[in-house]
Order: structure tokens, then sequence, then C-alpha cells
């Protein structure tokens, strides 16, 4: 029971890896006002040191979690019905899941949330790699005893699937480049090996992979990786399918294909469902979602079915009406007017007149153009069309054929691909990218904090996920000193929360500090709340890269869609760009009319 009288269920999760005995004082045992009066609420693991907490004997005072060193620590307290839909728990101290997503036939199902929350553990557990426990780890539940647990009806038969080994799942994993790990040969062999429902020429055409077909799985870029992954998902013989992040690596064009592909599946009856983070495809793609709420890494509660706009529009909000559940203090909005093209300086950084580059069989050209002060500069194209090239020419990191900068820019560049074959951790890391000691100062109230890198300070580099590894990259990039910062796609692997987060802190960041930022990324909900301008490029992947002048947001999303042949409107609630259905009386509109960015009122 809680100090307002209100019966609650208590939650402590300790991170392994935060939890660091020999460097600490033991706070979290000291402290502990129940350890004071002689009980033992936290004591120490007898093989490694560790804390070990009682949650029957806990109070939820939190002391520990404010006393110890390393954040290690995370105390909840939950209403007590909730504690009673527990699905699974790992370990004492350890995430636990509450509630599950109910796959839908004939329909594609989205999961909206951050990372951390538990996807990993529905994907077992609704594959059937993993039976679920309903909070009891240290016992193995007999299938009877699970089904006595199970409430929804819909959820009980497709656990008698599992049971009889009749449900048959395809599953694309989300860490898609430890492929080349498992299967040793051409990605024709692996099609091949896969091709259960006779789909695969059709797959390889609609995924544009006929001139991947020949190559080793080992060389494909992340992209061809990413999509054959889909492909060998797409053509097994299953009853449920799950795509775990679908759309990381692919531009704007192969993710609209991936969704025909995932959408193909559901109007053949099957059962689908998805986790994505670009909130604009998972919106175009999904026909209803469930949200994912709570602690990453400590536990994950899942909500009732929502249609997909109610759902998404409740995430931004932090507020699910119909369960009466607010799990973040802030909501997300989206600013619909040009006031952040408003805040440009008219003074250039940098001048550039056209550019060439070749570079083997590939040839690139760049009109002219100026990025001003204080302007954030999106840029957005197919992949393989020079835009990376074009940022790392801006940076001098590549040399320029034809063509020239009026002047020497100091820019910081965060790349592509990021490299995680560093010894030591985050500490260690940023301490040498900045020169000296940066704890206490000014640069980690402004840059540090803010994109939650405290917490990672005491991580292994080599030990961190795709998403906390991305957000190093950018703090890094963010912390030397410069005229330009730019970020080349730094949404990959970062969830919807952190994204707009990102998007908002670049923002202020680049207006406050008077600096200029190129941002590429293919995540058109991002580039839409963080840049003032847009380049486009266009020409033919890997052969020829045309990109145009500097054009304002509004001209440059229009053009941009155009090519893609998809219209946006603005979510009435939150403001944020929605991808029109196809053929639906406002995507027919607003091309006859030409206005593919939104309706202006």
């Amino acid at each position: 029971m809680d100090k307002h009288g209100n019966f609650t269920h208590r939650i402590a999760v300790l991170d392994q890896e935060l939890c660091q005995p020999r460097k600490c004082g033991q706070e979290c045992i000291i402290y502990c006002p129940v350890n004071k009066t002689g009980g033992e609420c936290i004591i120490q693991r007898p093989n490694d040191g560790k804390a070990l907490i009682s949650e029957d004997l806990c109070t939820g005072c939190t002391i520990c979690v404010k006393k110890c060193p390393f954040d290690a620590i995370v105390i909840v307290n939950l209403a007590r019905e909730i504690g009673v839909d527990k699905v699974h728990q790992y370990g004492i101290n350890s995430f636990r899941l509450y509630k599950l997503p109910i796959p839908k036939e004939g329909s594609v199902t989205g999961l909206v949330g951050r990372n951390g929350m538990g996807k990993s553990t529905i994907i077992n557990l609704l594959s059937g790699n993993v039976k679920p426990n309903f909070g009891s780890y240290d016992k193995d539940l007999e299938w009877d005893g699970v089904f006595d647990k199970l409430s929804n009806i819909e959820l009980k038969k497709h656990f008698e699937k599992i049971s009889t080994k009749s449900l048959r799942t395809s599953i694309k994993p989300q860490l898609v480049y430890l492929i080349p790990k498992i299967f040793k040969g051409t990605v024709i062999d692996l099609l091949k090996k896969y091709d259960e429902r006779k789909s695969r020429d059709l797959l390889i055409d609609e995924l544009d992979l006929k001139n991947s077909l020949t190559k080793d799985i080992s060389t494909l870029s992340g992209g061809e990786l990413q999509r054959v992954a889909v492909a060998v998902a797409a053509s097994k013989d299953a009853d449920y399918y799950f795509f775990d992040e679908p759309s990381s690596y692919n531009d704007i064009y192969q993710r609209l294909a991936v969704s025909k592909v995932i959408n193909n599946l559901a109007k053949d009856g099957k059962s689908v469902m998805i986790v994505e983070h670009d909130m604009s495809l998972l919106d175009y793609l999904s026909d209803n979602v469930f949200i994912i709420y709570g602690e990453p890494g400590s536990y994950g509660i899942v909500s009732s079915l929502q249609s997909t706009k109610i759902g998404i529009n409740n995430f931004l909000e932090g507020f699910i009406p119909t369960e009466n559940i607010r799990f973040r203090d802030k909501a997300y909005k989206f600013d619909i007017s040009s006031a952040n093209e408003n805040m440009v300086s008219s003074t250039s950084i940098v001048n550039y007149t056209s550019i060439k580059k070749t570079l083997g069989t590939f040839n690139l050209k760049v009109s002219g153009g100026k990025i001003h002060q204080g302007e954030v500069v999106g840029i957005v194209g197919a992949n393989a069309l020079g835009k990376t090239t074009f940022m790392k020419m801006l940076s001098g990191l590549e040399k320029i054929d034809e063509g020239r900068l009026d002047s020497e820019v100091r820019i910081s560049y965060k790349p592509q691909y990021l490299n995680q074959d560093i010894d030591g951790d985050v500490r260690s890391l940023i301490y040498s990218a900045n020169n000296g000691q940066f704890e206490g100062s000014l640069l980690e109230e402004q840059i540090l904090i803010p994109l939650g890198l405290k917490k990672l300070y005491d991580k292994s580099v080599k030990g961190l996920s795709g998403g906390e590894l991305q957000k190093v990259a950018v703090s890094l990039s963010l912390v030397r000193e410069a005229d330009i910062y730019a970020l080349d796609e730094p949404s990959a692997f970062i969830d919807i929360e952190d994204r707009i987060s990102l998007a908002k802190f670049v923002q202020r960041f680049i207006k406050a500090k008077g600096k200029s930022a190129l941002i590429i990324d293919h995540d058109i909900q991002l580039v839409d709340l963080v840049s003032d301008s847009l380049i486009i490029f266009d020409g033919i992947p890997g052969v020829e890269g045309i990109g145009y002048s500097p054009m304002t947001k509004e001209i440059g999303m229009n053009e941009f869609l155009k090519s893609l042949n998809i219209s946006f409107r603005r979510d009435e609630t939150t403001g944020r760009p929605r991808v029109n259905k196809e053929e639906s009386r406002l995507d027919r509109l607003q091309k006859k009319e030409g206005n593919y960015y939104y309706i202006k009122k």
C-alpha cells in the first residue's frame, strides 16, 4: 500500500551492467530505511556482491535510486490491478512484461513504444520460443497452467497452437547484419532455401533485388540485407509474421516497397505484427496498434487495441484515455507553421558553386547554394545518389573535382555507419573527444544530459545497443566546436520518442548557438520536424546523382513527395504528418491540386 492508501504492486529492477559494487560505497544498502531498522530489504548477492532487492520489503521510498552513483536501480509502484496481468519475468530484480498484444488475422498490427519495453519478449512469447511464466520465474509451468492464466480467448487459441506445435511463425529480425554469420552463400541461394510460398520471383521484383541475386550475402549493403531479410520472412508459409524494424537502412522508396510486401501478407489472411520507429511508415502500414509503455529495461505494459490514428496520437500525448493512464509527463506536438524558417539568419555561413565529383563509374553534380546561420538543412533522396558524398565534400573529407566553397568552415561530421569496435567505456570516449573533463560542465548540461547519455557513462562502447550507440555518436559530433554540424542518418536504430526529442533538441541547439546543420535521413517525419529547408537528390542510384539547390521546406517537401507519388496531410490533433492512403479521397484531391505536402487552410 502506498502513502495514499492505495494498493500497489512494487517493481525493483537492477541493471546488472551498471551495478558496480567494487566502485561504490554500497550506498543502497547503507541508506535503505528498512535496513536501518534491522530489516534486509537490500543485501549483497553472495556470488558477485551486487545488490539484491526484496520487492516485498521495499517501501518504495526510492532513496536507493537517488543514492546509487551509477543509476543502476529502478523502483516503481504500479496499481495492484496491473500487477495481476504480469505475463513474464526473467528473474529476480529483472525485466517483466504485463499483458500481451493479440495477433489479428488478415491485418497488420503495429507495436508503438520505446526501445527496452519488451518487444523482444513479445516476439519470443508469441512465436513460442519462450513459454510465459506469469512471474513465476523459478518454475516451469505446464501448458494447462498457462491456459488457466489466459483470459483472452484469441490468445488462448494462439498458445494452444504453440503447445501442439501447429503454429507456423516467420520472424524478420532486427539485427539483419548478423545474417552473414548464420548463412554462407548468395542471395538467390538464401531465397530458394526458404521459398515455401513460391513467391520468390514476385518478391525479387517488388523489393528490387534483381541486381543482388548473385552477390554473396557477406557483401550486401545494409539496405540490400534488410530487403533480403524481408523477402525471406515473407516467402515462408506461416500463420503469424513478425517484422522487427523493416525500414532500417532503406530509403523512402524502398520503405514503400517493403510496406506493399507486408500489406499483401495481411490481404492473404495472415496475422502480421510489426515494430517500426518510422512513425509515418507505421501509420501508413498498420490497421491497428498496441501501445507499449513503462520504464525501458525495467518493465513494459501493453495497452488495449487502438485504431492506428488514435493509438499513435495517444502515444504522442502520453495518455491513454480509455485506460486513464498517463505514462509520460509531456506531450509531443508538431509545429504546423513555418516559424522556424523565420528564425534563420540572412547571413550565410558558406556559399558553394556547382560541385562535381566522380567516384569510379558514379558521377555526382550538385547545384550551387548557400547555408545560412541558424539553418537546419534536410537532405532527402534515394540511396546511392551521393548525399553522403556531398556532405563529406563540404566537410573536407572528400576532395571536390570541380567547383569550390567560398570559405573555410569547421564541420563536425557524424557518419552513417558507426564504429563500435572501441575499447573502453562511454565516459572515456567522451573525454577523448572533448580533450578533457566534461562532467559538471556546461557542455554536459546542454548536450549530454538532454540526449540521455549520463546513464551510459559507465557502459562499454562495445556493449551499447544500436540506439545507444547512435545517441553517443550524435552527442560526440555536437560537443565539437564547429560552424556546421553534419549528421548522416541520426534516426537509425533510435525509437520514436528519442527521434522526436532529438529533432527538437537539434533545432534548439542550432538556433541558440547560431550554427548550421545538415541532416540526411529517410524518416520523413523527422525531416519535416527538424528542417528549415531541403536539398533534394535525384538521378540513377549508383550511376548518377543530381543534387538541387536548397529550397524552402514547403516547396521541397511538395516536390519530393510528388516524386514518390504519395501525399501527406496534417493530423488535426497533433499536427504530425500522415501519409494518405493511396487513391483515398484526400489523396486524389491533393494530387489533383498539386499539393502533395498538405492541404493549405
